[in-house]
């Protein structure tokens, strides 16, 4: 259990067993476990979906749609810091600067954000928006909950598939020590905690798992490998996706 937590405080602002002291095998073992602690924050983010669209309605309280949806896009960066929104960031900037490989590492690690990032983020943000405007109510809660969940079995993937891009660095330590058992943990958990959800969830995690492999395999070709910006991406990037995968899943069902 202590490499779970150890993830869960890393990846999330929760620290249920506060850990002062992480090893980079600490940091490898608990790669398995990033499926449970998008569990955790899917049970969040679902919570107040469902207070806001079920609870709250049935006790005579309509709350404006604009500002459901703006308070559920604002969940994930809350619950995480802004970890992986920061990676995304820093990818964009990097792998979309068209410059040669070792400088798009050196602008990724650089702390200055570029027009590549802020640009990409806010289309993002305004997708993610529209999409949750969209969606009929009957499927955010659980949309909403399984969205971390095979969102981070993709950073999973993601570690394990895929070469580290620098020599060392913090996202090393995640890629060093897990391995291809990681991966099939972390899978055999994302299923088991899909299996209650309908074939949307399913469908979610078919597309999230095609897009991972064209992107890890697109970055990998710019950069030599991945790095820990890039996991950061893929996490964000498979959450839009899931929630679009949905929307568009739910119209073709009609």
């Amino acid at each position: 259990m202590r490499a779970f937590f150890i993830g869960l405080q890393f990846l999330t602002r929760i620290s249920i067993v506060h850990q002062d002291e992480w090893t980079a095998e600490d940091f490898g073992r608990s790669v398995k476990f990033f499926p449970l602690i998008g569990a955790v924050l899917g049970a969040i983010y679902a919570a107040f979906a469902y207070a806001f669209y079920v609870w709250l309605p049935a006790r005579g309280i309509i709350l404006p749609p604009h500002l459901t949806a703006a308070v559920l896009l604002i969940l994930p960066p809350l619950m995480t810091g802004g970890l992986h929104c920061d990676g995304f960031m820093d990818t964009m900037d990097g792998v979309f600067s068209g410059r040669s490989r070792e400088r798009m590492l050196e602008i990724m690690k650089d702390s200055c954000t570029g027009s590549n990032a802020v640009f990409c983020f806010v289309v993002l943000m305004f997708l993610e928006f529209a999409i949750l405007l969209d969606m009929p109510k009957e499927v955010i809660v659980p949309a909403l909950f399984v969205m971390p969940i095979i969102a981070r079995l993709m950073m999973t993937a993601g570690i394990v598939l895929f070469p580290y891009a620098r020599p060392d660095g913090l996202g090393k330590a995640f890629a060093q020590y897990a391995g291809r058992n990681a991966l099939v943990f972390a899978a055999i958990c994302t299923v088991i905690l899909l299996f209650p959800f309908s074939r949307l969830a399913f469908g979610s995690l078919v597309v999230c798992a095609a897009f991972t492999a064209f992107f890890g395999r697109y970055v990998e070709k710019r950069l030599g490998g991945l790095t820990g910006d890039v996991y950061g991406a893929i996490t964000t990037l498979n959450e839009g996706l899931v929630l679009l995968s949905f929307l568009v899943g739910v119209f073709a069902m009609k």
